[in-house]
């Protein structure tokens, strides 16, 4: 399971990996990102418009290209963690913890007895893994699968270290916009603040010194490289919804083409008619 598990062993190894962020449901368009050369694919069920069937789908469809499906669920619930592994997914990411015992709960969740209370019997998990038995996905699921914690609150960026040091945690993953808001520091304009920076700094650090890999959400192929620079092991690099808005407004721009629609779309602040990011999907 670990052989086919990419993500993990791309984290093994000292380079970054990057990955997408799928919003919006559809098994085509799952291997359509995942096709793209990325290693992971994010299908997320907290914010996106995909519900418990599409997941499963998406799941599929990703795992079927040789990249790995990352699901974030919608909140630290037992049973939300069991339908996304259930479902497949080579790992899960958490949104919104706060504390070493939601870490621990966490991991419990996600690892079958005895270091977990996790249920067993789905069906479909091992076809995410290629020809593994269901006896095989039982004895190997624990070591094979990714557990990742977003660090996006107040009360988690305090605890970070010891959030850190809970066995089973793999990956510590900031959540940027999240956790600006929560130190008073919103990201409003696409750029964040000296103090939004020091906590993200921090939370690499609390990585690095528990050896675990840290991970963080960008909005474009540039900033991505930016954090990979800084250190991150896992680094998104653009969401569907976006990666459409962006082509779209790029697109019907070259299109208008004259000196006139250039000088309208610079008055709006929109260079090129391309707009600036002010949130994690879009304008």
């Amino acid at each position: 399971m670990q052989a086919a598990n990419r993500l993990q062993k791309a984290l093994r190894g000292s380079g970054p990996t990057f990955g997408a962020w799928q919003t919006l449901p559809g098994s085509n368009l799952s291997r359509t990102i995942a096709r793209s050369g990325f290693d992971w694919v994010l299908v997320d069920t907290e914010h996106g418009n995909i519900d418990d069937g599409a997941m499963h789908e998406c799941v599929a469809a990703i795992a079927g290209c040789g990249v790995s499906p990352i699901v974030r669920i919608a909140a630290n619930e037992g049973w939300m963690v069991k339908r996304a592994l259930d479902a497949g997914a080579h790992g899960i990411i958490v949104p919104l913890l706060y504390t070493e015992e939601d870490a621990r709960k966490l991991v419990s969740s996600a690892k079958f007895p005895p270091t977990g209370v996790r249920g067993f019997g789905s069906p479909f998990p091992m076809g995410s893994f290629g020809n593994e038995t269901t006896a095989q996905y039982l004895q190997q699921a624990n070591e094979s699968l990714l557990t990742i914690v977003q660090i996006e609150t107040k009360e988690a960026l305090h605890n970070v270290d010891a959030i850190a040091q809970v066995p089973g945690i793999d990956v510590l993953f900031v959540g940027p916009f999240d956790l600006g808001n929560n130190i008073g520091h919103p990201i409003l304009d696409g750029s964040m603040h000296e103090d939004l920076q020091k906590a993200i700094a921090s939370i690499l650090r609390a990585a690095k010194q528990n050896e675990k890999r840290a991970g963080i959400y960008a909005t474009s192929g540039e900033q991505a490289r930016k954090f990979s620079d800084q250190g991150f092991n896992m680094v998104s690099v653009a969401a569907d919804m976006n990666a459409l808005q962006t082509y779209f407004e790029s697109a019907l721009s070259s299109a208008k083409g004259s000196l006139a629609h250039s000088a309208w779309n610079m008055a709006k602040g929109a260079a090129g008619g391309v707009s600036k990011m002010t949130g994690p999907y879009g304008k």
